[in-house]
């Protein structure tokens, strides 16, 4: 796969002021083919407004914004970012969160990954990967929601619900991103299931996944709960994908 039109990092935002204007630079820094689409949702911490700063100034020419009018939720978001993406014209794009929690350092060994596979998953579950300063119940919650993915999909991913992921353009092409009618977990879970129903190959990585440096996490009950459901009903109902046979 060729990165010639340059990889695109896709940051959904809502309330990310005070992690998004040391964060994108940190990314940029990785490597100087990296651009950054920030999509916010109407951020009432202005998130936008810090955004647009580093777009007219450093950043100008590698960052670009597109704000929205409401909190839709992060499946949409990442909808619209990778669309956003495709329509102009890059052909690797990556899912990031924009709270620190992924690490920009990992971003080099994606990229020479991409070269090798389909799309790339950094996984907080194989040999070398964690998670930083989570209690007890969050680590059980996050290993069952993947472990439950694996098993009832019949999927071997070991990272089912991570969100650092990145995905050669073809394979957005091809999953029907505008079918993906998922949030939160359930939409990573969902992404990589249709990705897979398709043939396309994945890479994990290891990564260490850390606690988000300021803020509030946007987790909610509702959505873990989504996702319980909503492996079923891609178990039962599919995704409309035939597979392709790709080796």
């Amino acid at each position: 796969m060729s990165l010639d039109l340059g990889p695109l990092v896709v940051l959904p935002t809502y309330n990310e002021r005070d992690n998004i204007g040391q964060l994108i630079p940190a990314i940029l820094n990785m490597d100087d083919r990296l651009h950054v689409l920030v999509v916010d949702d109407a951020s009432p911490d202005d998130t936008a407004g810090l955004v647009r700063e580093l777009l007219a100034g450093r950043c100008a020419g590698r960052v670009h914004l597109e704000s929205r009018t409401g909190k839709f939720g992060l499946g949409s978001a990442y909808v619209f970012g990778l669309k956003w993406g495709l329509a102009h014209g890059y052909d690797f794009l990556i899912q990031m969160d924009a709270d620190w929690s992924h690490r920009p350092a990992h971003l080099p060994t994606m990229l020479q990954l991409a070269e090798k596979t389909d799309f790339v998953i950094g996984s907080r579950y194989v040999a070398g990967g964690g998670t930083l300063h989570w209690g007890a119940g969050r680590r059980l919650l996050s290993r069952f929601g993947s472990m439950y993915s694996r098993i009832i999909l019949g999927v071997t991913i070991n990272d089912f619900t991570g969100g650092f992921n990145g995905w050669n353009g073809r394979v957005l092409q091809d999953v029907r991103l505008d079918a993906v009618r998922s949030d939160g977990y359930s939409f990573q879970i969902e992404l990589k299931y249709r990705a897979k129903q398709l043939g396309y190959r994945h890479v994990e990585f290891p990564i260490l996944f850390d606690e988000r440096r300021a803020g509030k996490s946007k987790l909610s009950m509702a959505i873990a709960l989504e996702a319980c459901w909503r492996v079923w009903e891609l178990r039962f109902k599919g995704t409309g994908h035939t597979k392709q046979g790709k080796v």
